[in-house]
Parts: C-alpha cells; structure tokens; sequence
C-alpha cells in the first residue's frame, strides 16, 4: 500500500484539544493558564541520530540552556515528518495545513525553581512553504528555509507489517533526502533508553536577535516506535546545514528510529531575559 502525502491510515483523526493533557510520565497534568499556539498531527517520523563534539554545538545553544546529553553522548537528529491538519488558534490556512518538514536539531536542558525542562534547539528547518518559512523567520527567528520537497510513505499491513519513509528536498538543483525502513509492529518507547531520550523532550528553545530566547512548551503523548531495518540520509551538509556538521553527519547514525507520532498542542512561547 501506498500512501504517500496522505493522512496515515489506522492512526485515527486528530484529537481535539483539552487543556488536560498527556504529560511525559502517562498521565495528566493540568496547565492552568495555558493558552494553545498551533495544534497538529506530527507523524511518521523518521529520525537518525548522530554523535557530534560539543563544540560544535557551542554557538547554537540558546541562553539560559545548556546540552543535554544522552549518557554522556551529545546528539544530533535529521528529523522528517508529516506536518499535517496544522491550526493556528484554531484557524488553519488554505495550502497550508499539511506539508513536510525536515530539521536538523540538538537536545537542550534547563532548570526552573527545581524543574527539569528537557528541549531542543534547531540549525535548520526545511519546508516547501515560503510563506511559513517567512513568518517563522521574522517572528521567531526560528531557522526556516523553504524549497521544493516531497515525500513517500509506503506501509504494508498485516501479520507482517513493513513502513518505508523516505522525505527529499531539493538543494542547488540536486534532490537530497532522509529515509528510514522498518518492520514489524510498533510499540510504545521504552523507559530508559535513547528512544525516549530522543523523542521525551517537549520544550522548545530559540535564541533570538537581541540576545534572549524563546521558549515554548510541546504536549503530545508518548509515541510507539517500530522495529527498524535501516536508515540512511544522503545530503550535502555542508551547503544545507554548514561545514562544522560535516564530520559528524557523515558518519553512520548512532541510532535511528520511526515513530508513529500523534496529535500535538505547541503553547504560546514566553522570552527568557537576557
């Protein structure tokens, strides 16, 4: 079967929002106050993580944050997904609700009045839309670039289900892309392993012109990850995210994942002082 820029089969429409939601740990947690930003489905997520030196990272890290680290490994993770029924206070716009990402982020950490807020941070977000490229850029100073891409998601159903995702984007008139195969059924991210250190992280953060950062909060539930055969990325890294991620994105990943995903809330971000 496949279905390729389509809503995934057998995951369901997208829940409705409720101020109540899934928290990290499974269960629910009120956020008093909160006020909903964009509501979407986030699925089919191809990710490959790499190990790369800290220093390499030092100039990216937003203020108020430091890395947050995977057993004593700092990561990297080109990241593909559907962005699909996108809503922005509850609006969607024409041409605009469903389309793919591709980014390339690192894992950030920071305490507040004892809390662990555990998020990313992005070198590059890559979409087809100028127009939410544009605004994201001028707002946020979130990373965006806009250009040409598409993607395949060929899933098999069955005793012996199989999911193929491939996302390509097109860079200097040459198509690049990111693609993971997987097989078997998925399950839910195990405690206490990479898996969920790469996809437990709802924060985000982004430094911004005058020296501050963004920081927003993400809730979606756990996701279920399949089974994964392999995962290959094929980029010029040095024209798309620059020559200091070179060394490290040509490596073989560390690891690789495909998870299912789910419906997210992205809050209004708030600006950390300076």
């Amino acid at each position: 079967m496949i279905e390729t820029g389509l809503r995934p089969r057998g995951l369901g429409p997208r829940a409705a929002y409720d101020v109540t939601m899934a928290a990290a740990d499974g269960g629910t947690t009120e956020r008093r106050g909160a006020r909903p930003f964009l509501t979407a489905e986030w699925r089919y997520l191809a990710m490959l993580n790499f190990e790369i030196a800290p220093a390499v990272l030092r100039p990216y890290i937003p203020r108020g944050t430091e890395l947050d680290e995977w057993q004593g490994l700092t990561l990297v993770s080109v990241v593909g997904f559907r962005f699909l029924d996108t809503r922005v206070r509850g609006l969607s716009v024409p041409w605009h609700r469903d389309f793919d990402e591709v980014n390339l982020r690192f894992y950030v950490r920071r305490e507040v009045d004892g809390e662990v807020r555990r998020g990313v941070s992005f070198v590059r977000e890559l979409v087809p839309r100028h127009a939410i490229a544009l605004i994201a850029r001028l707002v946020y100073n979130e990373p965006y670039v806009a250009c040409p891409m598409r993607s395949r998601i060929d899933r098999t159903h069955g005793l012996e289900e199989a999911v193929a995702v491939e996302y390509a984007w097109r860079h200097a008139r040459a198509w690049q892309r990111v693609s993971v195969r997987a097989f078997g059924r998925a399950a839910p991210v195990e405690t206490g392993t990479e898996s969920e250190f790469v996809t437990e992280h709802y924060w985000g953060y982004t430094p911004q012109r005058d020296g501050s950062t963004l920081e927003y909060e993400v809730r979606h539930p756990r996701w279920r990850v399949w089974p994964v055969l392999d995962g290959r990325l094929d980029c010029d890294v040095a024209a798309v995210y620059g020559p200091a991620f070179v060394e490290a994105l040509s490596n073989p990943p560390a690891s690789v994942l495909l998870a299912e995903g789910s419906a997210i809330t992205v809050f209004s971000p708030t600006w950390l002082p300076r």
